[in-house]
């Protein structure tokens, strides 16, 4: 269930309008495919979570607006969750402020401090700590979403993003997704600094 129990599920068009937003030909990795996997660890993850139904909203609408050439793709994405919870589910100010600020968390430009935040940030992040393969797989879709990106640049830019969760002393917020997915995560983030400066 979406938000709670107290708030109106999203109408059919909703849902509509998401799958084409995260089937446009310019996503590669930032897909229908991202949401499945991010669901998959937020059923596992639901235990830790206090407002299931915000999180899922949060997760739904992280990447509904995703432009590689932009620097606002959350916020714009918030605004369009702020019109669904408003127009169609009937949510007050305090639920959208607090469905909305769960999707800038993933931004990722600041370590979540405790709670929803940090699991779901954590949901995000699963995918660096993935099987060898689907890692792999995972950074091709990156360098398609960025393919208007000198080879040079990108390989600049994307060991610039890797080496800082590398660098962080916990990539993962919480000790269940530590458990299992931290060391992965290392060794995948290690491999790919390691392609991308052998490719300089």
């Amino acid at each position: 269930m979406l938000c709670g129990p107290d708030v109106a599920q999203p109408p059919d068009c909703a849902f509509t309008e998401l799958t084409q937003r995260y089937s446009e030909p310019h996503r590669a990795y930032h897909t229908l495919q991202h949401l499945e996997e991010c669901f998959a660890w937020f059923e596992s993850a639901r235990p830790l979570i206090r407002a299931p139904g915000e999180v899922a909203l949060a997760l739904f609408y992280h990447d509904a607006i995703y432009d590689t050439r932009a620097k606002d793709n959350e916020e714009r994405s918030v605004g369009l969750a702020a019109a669904v919870l408003e127009e169609y589910c009937g949510a007050d100010r305090e639920l959208v402020a607090s469905a909305t600020s769960l999707i800038l968390a993933t931004r990722h430009d600041v370590i979540p401090a405790s709670g929803d935040p940090q699991v779901l940030v954590d949901v995000d992040l699963s995918i660096l700590g993935a099987s060898a393969d689907r890692f792999d797989e995972y950074e091709r879709q990156i360098r398609f979403e960025y393919s208007w990106v000198s080879e040079a640049d990108f390989r600049k830019g994307r060991a610039a993003v890797l080496e800082t969760f590398l660098a962080r002393e916990k990539i993962y917020n919480t000790e269940t997704f530590r458990a299992r997915l931290e060391e992965t995560a290392r060794n995948n983030l290690k491999r790919s600094l390691a392609t991308l400066g052998a490719q300089t």
